[in-house]
C-alpha cells in the first residue's frame, strides 16, 4: 500500500486541539523542564581558569565563523562542509566536548534522524557529516551560528505554522533528490536526553517515560524521493568509571546525564555557561543501520522503526578529545 500524501491526514499533521500558548498552534511537549537538570554540585565541574579560557576560545571561535562566512562561499561545494566540520570540531573541544562516532554514516544522500536534546546536538552532527541541517526558524537570529547556518544551506521550519510543514516536507525532500543529507530532529522539541536509558525506572526526573516521540511528517520526505533513513541517537555521559573506556571501546552502560540539556524556557547563554563550567563531558552520536526506502511502508511505521535506543555495544571512534 502507498503511503498516504502528506497533504490527506484525516487530521492537519503539526495540528493539536490543545493549543500550548497564545498564537502558538502547537508545539510537541517531552515533559521535560528544569526540574530534569542535575543539581550542580553531583556534577563534575571544571575550575574558574579554565571556565574562563572555554569563554575566551569560544569567542575566537565565533571570530573565525565571521571569517568563515565570507570564505565559504568562495570555496567548491566539496570544500564547504569539510570547512564547517572543522569549525564545529574545534568548536566543541573549545567548549571542553568530547565527541565519540559509533557505527557508520553512509556516503550518499540519506536522511538523518536525530533525538534532540542541546544545541550541542548541531554541533555534534556537522563534527562528522557534510549533512545540511533543518532547524528551527529562531536559529535565523542567533548571532554568527544563525549566519553560518543560512550559508551553510540549513532549510528552516516555522513551528508557529503547521500549514507551511507539507512545504518544508517537499524542501526537505528535493534536497533529498538532489544527492544531500539532511539531517532532522523529529522530535521537534528538546528533551532531557536520559527517558528510557539507565535512569531510574527509566524516567527523567520530571517523571516522563517517553519525552517525545519521533513525529512522522519529516518520513514522508524520505519515501517521497526514495532515500533511507539513518536513525542517530545522541547521547551525553561523564567519562570515566561510568563512561567510555578508554580502549575507545564504549564500556557497557554509561550513565546519561541530563546536564547539557537546552529544555523548558531557558536561554542560550544560561544553557552556554553550564557547559563551559562542567568537566569531562561526552556526547556520543550513534548511527543505526539505514532503513531502506520502501514506499509501501507508511511515514508512522518508518518513524517508530527510526525512533529506537541505541544499539548494542559497538566499537567507538574518538573525534574530539
Amino acid at each position: 500500500m502507498a503511503p498516504r500524501p502528506l497533504g490527506r491526514s484525516p487530521r492537519p499533521l503539526g495540528r493539536s486541539p490543545r493549543p500550548l500558548g497564545h498564537g502558538t498552534f502547537w508545539r510537541p511537549r517531552s515533559g521535560c523542564g528544569a526540574g530534569c537538570l542535575p543539581p550542580p554540585p553531583t556534577v563534575p565541574a571544571a575550575d574558574r581558569l579554565t571556565r574562563l579560557t572555554r569563554l575566551t576560545g569560544v569567542l575566537g571561535m565565533l571570530a573565525a565563523g565571521l571569517v568563515l562566512l565570507v570564505l565559504l562561499p568562495l570555496l567548491t561545494r566539496r570544500l564547504r562542509p569539510v570547512a564547517g566540520r572543522l569549525w564545529a570540531r574545534g568548536l566543541l573541544r573549545t567548549l571542553g566536548v568530547r565527541l565519540r562516532l559509533v557505527g557508520r554514516l553512509p556516503a550518499r544522500a540519506a536522511l538523518l534522524a536525530a533525538n534532540h536534546v542541546s544545541w550541542l546536538d548541531t554541533l555534534a552532527i556537522l563534527a562528522v557529516t557534510p549533512a545540511r541541517l533543518l532547524a528551527k526558524r529562531e536559529i535565523r537570529g542567533w548571532p554568527v551560528i544563525g549566519a553560518l547556518a543560512r550559508v551553510g544551506g540549513t532549510l528552516f521550519i516555522d513551528r508557529d505554522r503547521p500549514r507551511t510543514l507539507p512545504g518544508t516536507v517537499a524542501d526537505v525532500a528535493a534536497a533529498l533528490r538532489a544527492g544531500h543529507q539532511i539531517a532532522v530532529f523529529p522530535q521537534a522539541t528538546t528533551t532531557c536526553g536520559t527517558a528510557g536509558r539507565a535512569t531510574s525506572a527509566g524516567r527523567c526526573s520530571s517523571g516522563a517515560p517517553r519525552p517525545a516521540p519521533f513525529r512522522p511528517a519529516l518520513f514522508q520526505a524520505a519515501l517521497d524521493a526514495e532515500v533511507p533513513v539513518v536513525p542517530l541517537t545522541l547521547t551525553y555521559h561523564f567519562a570515566g568509571p561510568a563512561g567510555p573506556a578508554a580502549t575507545g571501546v564504549a564500556a557497557t552502560g554509561p550513565v546519561p546525564t541530563s546536564v547539557a540539556a537546552f529544555i523548558g524556557d531557558e536561554a542560550l547563554w544560561p544553557s552556554v555557561r553550564r557547559v563551559l563550567g562542567l568537566r569531562d563531558l561526552v556526547v556520543t552520536l550513534d548511527a543505526g543501520a539505514p532503513l531502506p526506502p520502501d514506499r509501501s511502508r507508511h511515514r508512522r511505521a518508518l518513524a517508530r522503526l527510526a525512533d529506537r535506543d541505541p544499539a548494542p555495544t559497538r566499537s567507538a571512534l574518538d573525534l574530539v578529545g
